[in-house]
């Protein structure tokens, strides 16, 4: 019998294979001048960001969550203070609510496995701040009636776009819509640093002032610290490693959007659920998540047949232990808790070949036959 193919669910080493002549020489000049942190390369790589996003500022940052963390304590969350957001995303969304001492409240989400924003007003109490709404998988949740709810009840808007760098709802870019955006360059995103990295976009000019004050100790000058600030800043080789890797993404994106339409042209099986995008939305599919019968089985027909999968996320915030302290119970998010037990993500990588994705929609269509 032939051997089965490798088909990884990430290939950063395939991604250095084509990089690499044009990595070396960068992270051999950041070496060279011996500028590790701060500078020019900073300044650049934020300006790029903003123009790609279509927002005046941006604030790079070591980490997504530092980002989330950052965004919601730029918009005076605080203990006692109540974040709305939902149950079904990585952990990150809701563990920096509960640092600030603020509480999450989670509200369910739609067969797309975006927030419910019909759901979201009942939710809305006098200790509510922010709502801050994930864009999961790489597409937009429906802002345009989240910016609406939050004009009505005077709360701040925070996005979750880790995962959505140059979506778009309704051609508008994802981290435009709300006071802050927030984005991760984790090796797995579209946009990937070599190690973690993120950063924040906003329209205002205080935001970004604070921002660029509390990510570096608060440090006014060499001798002057105008407030007491973090240490969270992006370090000047993921900059530089990023500046290139943005000229890159549009490239990135299409190859992926291109596998998610082969799978979405083959996959129309009664067992196989996948959201539909609708004309406003521009998906840049982070993950190509399908919801699929009889899931566990599946993940493990196709490892065996040489094809990595993964389960984005196979146990809802509210049902971990480390939230056991918020009240929820098993029950209480029913559409998450359904979607937990079937969603299985297909590698949608951009060194998915054409080959490698019939490959896998043949296996599944032999699985459910």
């Amino acid at each position: 019998m032939p051997k089965s193919p490798k088909i990884p669910y990430v290939n950063l080493s395939a991604q250095w294979r084509e990089e690499r002549s044009e990595l070396l020489p960068i992270i051999e000049s950041v070496f060279s001048k011996g500028q590790f942190v701060g500078g020019q390369a900073i300044d650049t790589f934020e300006h790029k960001i903003s123009e790609y996003c279509k927002v005046k500022y941006c604030v790079s940052l070591n980490s997504g969550t530092d980002a989330l963390t950052l965004a919601l304590f730029l918009s005076g969350v605080r203990k006692g203070d109540e974040v709305i957001t939902p149950p079904n995303s990585f952990i990150a969304s809701t563990a920096v609510i509960c640092h600030l001492g603020a509480t999450p409240v989670f509200v369910d989400v739609e067969s797309d496995q975006n927030i419910d924003v019909r759901k979201i007003e009942a939710a809305i109490t006098n200790k509510t701040k922010v709502l801050m709404p994930v864009h999961l998988t790489g597409r937009i949740c429906e802002m345009t009636a989240i910016k609406q709810i939050a004009s009505k009840y005077k709360l701040k808007i925070i996005e979750d776009a880790a995962q959505a760098i140059g979506s778009m709802y309704d051609n508008q870019k994802g981290g435009s819509f709300g006071d802050i955006g927030c984005f991760s360059t984790h090796p797995l995103k579209n946009l990937n640093a070599s190690g973690d990295g993120g950063f924040i976009t906003t329209n205002d000019e205080n935001v970004f002032l604070q921002a660029k004050s509390l990510v570096n100790h608060g440090i006014e000058n060499r001798d002057k610290v105008s407030q007491f600030g973090f240490v969270s800043r992006m370090d000047t080789l993921q900059a530089e490693i990023l500046s290139f890797r943005l000229d890159r993404l549009e490239d990135v994106i299409e190859k992926r959007r291109t596998n998610a339409r082969r799978y979405v042209e083959s996959l129309n099986l009664d067992e196989i659920f996948i959201p539909p995008e609708k004309e406003v939305e521009f998906n840049t599919y982070h993950t190509f998540v399908i919801q699929a019968e009889n899931r566990d089985a599946l993940y493990e027909f196709l490892l065996n047949r040489g094809v990595e999968t993964a389960i984005h996320y196979p146990v809802p915030i509210h049902l971990q232990p480390a939230a056991k302290s918020l009240g929820y119970e098993k029950g209480d998010f029913p559409v998450t808790e359904r979607q937990a037990k079937s969603i299985l993500t297909l590698p949608i990588n951009q060194f998915v070949s054409e080959q490698d994705a019939n490959y896998v929609i043949k296996l599944i269509k032999e699985f459910y036959s």
